[in-house]
């Protein structure tokens, strides 16, 4: 069996919802999970701020935006009158739920985690119709019925095994499955959703729970590039890559998949394939433990990166200095991405900046505080073993007009991370491009 998420450009147009369909329309058994149609999620988060705010006009407003279109994607999607009126219904009761809300007196959290969940309700329902108009034996599976996080808000891995083969179970003469991306139930049972990138997650924990055969993210973006497609000159597809270096090019900036998305997959060894819904004859890009015998990968960049200069007024090394720095950052939940050190100072880098006041107060009580904002981290992703040679020089020959703030080697294997300013991102990226991928045209 495999999974296969669809995104929300995906099945974003009626004639997209068509496309899938004809996808998935092979006899081997599957699981789909589709996102909400594109431009939901937004609109439905726009809503809730405004009944939050108890702005009731400007919600019914924003209510009325966001399912005026569905009425002739409804129209496009059906053939058949039967289908339409049913398709209509759908529309309708969520339009009525969600509208039932203007007005109330409160309308917090909950609520809005509620409505959330509403954009992969309506698609999936709309599809699973769409389905059984055009004859296909699917069964639509409520991710609500399996899919839970516990308390730390990490999915529940067993349990979500146990409850889908429940779910399975009931449908003995079904090859074809459909469900939500991005929702679950919390540990309190209240409906909640697994964050941004959480369709990719639900098929990843899918595939996982159910060692499948494979896990197919089907997107607009034909596989992983070497580089960022939009800045780069020329990038290519990665026909094959391991499951660490598309970790880190995850986290640092490669928006193809969702950092959180690979880890399930790669704990029950099953290979995630990344492919493109407007091009699938394309081969796309397979993430697996094989481990590369590449020197070099692919790069990203991760933009928005805050760089903290902490400079001590004894030694670095002083007994607990360290560990009051970084006691610092725990305290208010602030992850670091990359640390240097000196004998008297320590750098490091944060992607979130909510607390950076409150930080840069308490360091100050103890060392002395340089901060640069709108920096970027390069990551230049690969095969980095001790024994390697030569890749250094070939980087910094890349970036030899571009000022370098700070470097990060050897923490990993597979990754070497550049901290310059933002805005000598694209010429980094072109260089480095260049240079690690294309030396060997200009030799």
């Amino acid at each position: 069996m495999k999974v296969l998420k669809f995104g929300g450009t995906s099945v974003g147009k009626p004639e997209r919802m068509h496309s899938v369909a004809k996808l998935i329309s092979s006899p081997d058994p599957k699981i789909v999970v589709l996102s909400a149609v594109s431009g939901t999620t937004n609109a439905l988060v726009d809503i809730s701020n405004k009944l939050s705010n108890k702005d009731s006009k400007g919600a019914e407003e924003a209510i009325a935006n966001l399912f005026g279109p569905y009425k002739s994607f409804v129209d496009e999607l059906y053939s058949t009158e039967a289908g339409k009126a049913k398709g209509h219904a759908i529309v309708k009761t969520y339009h009525d739920l969600i509208r039932s809300y203007v007005g109330k007196a409160d309308f917090g959290d909950k609520e809005t985690r509620l409505f959330l969940a509403q954009g992969e309700i309506i698609s999936t329902n709309l599809f699973q119709e769409y389905l059984v108009e055009q004859g296909y034996s699917s069964a639509l599976l409520p991710a609500l019925d399996f899919m839970k996080t516990d308390a730390d808000s990490e999915p529940m891995l067993d349990y979500i095994e146990t409850k889908l083969n429940e779910q399975l179970a009931k449908f003995p003469n079904k090859h074809l499955y459909i469900t939500q991306g991005y929702v679950c139930l919390n540990s309190d049972g209240e409906v909640d959703n697994l964050k941004r990138g959480g369709s990719d997650y639900t098929a990843t924990l899918i595939g996982a729970a159910l060692r499948m055969e494979e896990i197919q993210i089907w997107t607009d973006i034909d596989g992983m590039h070497n580089n960022d497609p939009r800045i780069v000159k020329r990038t290519f597809p990665i026909p094959e890559i391991s499951f660490d270096e598309a970790a880190e090019l995850a986290y640092f900036g490669a928006k193809i998949l969702h950092p959180t998305c690979i880890r399930p997959a790669q704990v029950r060894k099953v290979p995630v394939r990344l492919l493109n819904t407007m091009q699938p004859e394309q081969k796309g890009t397979v993430i697996n433990n094989t481990p590369s015998d590449r020197d070099i990968t692919a790069i990203a960049a991760k933009d928005g990166i805050t760089a903290i200069k902490i400079k001590s007024s004894r030694m670095l090394l002083a007994h607990g200095f360290l560990r009051k720095v970084f006691e610092i950052f725990e305290n208010y939940k602030t992850s670091v991405d990359m640390i240097t050190t000196s004998e008297v100072a320590v750098s490091l880098t944060i992607d979130d900046a909510k607390n950076l006041d409150q930080i840069v107060k308490e360091l100050k009580e103890f060392s002395i505080v340089e901060v640069d904002m709108d920096q970027t981290i390069i990551c230049v992703v690969g095969n980095f073993g001790k024994e390697k040679t030569g890749i250094g020089k070939r980087l910094f020959d890349a970036m030899e007009t571009i000022p370098v703030r700070m470097i990060s080697y050897g923490g990993s294997s597979s990754n070497i991370s550049i901290l310059i300013n933002g805005g000598n991102k694209n010429e980094a990226l072109n260089a480095l491009n260049e240079k690690l991928f294309f030396h060997a045209e200009k030799v």
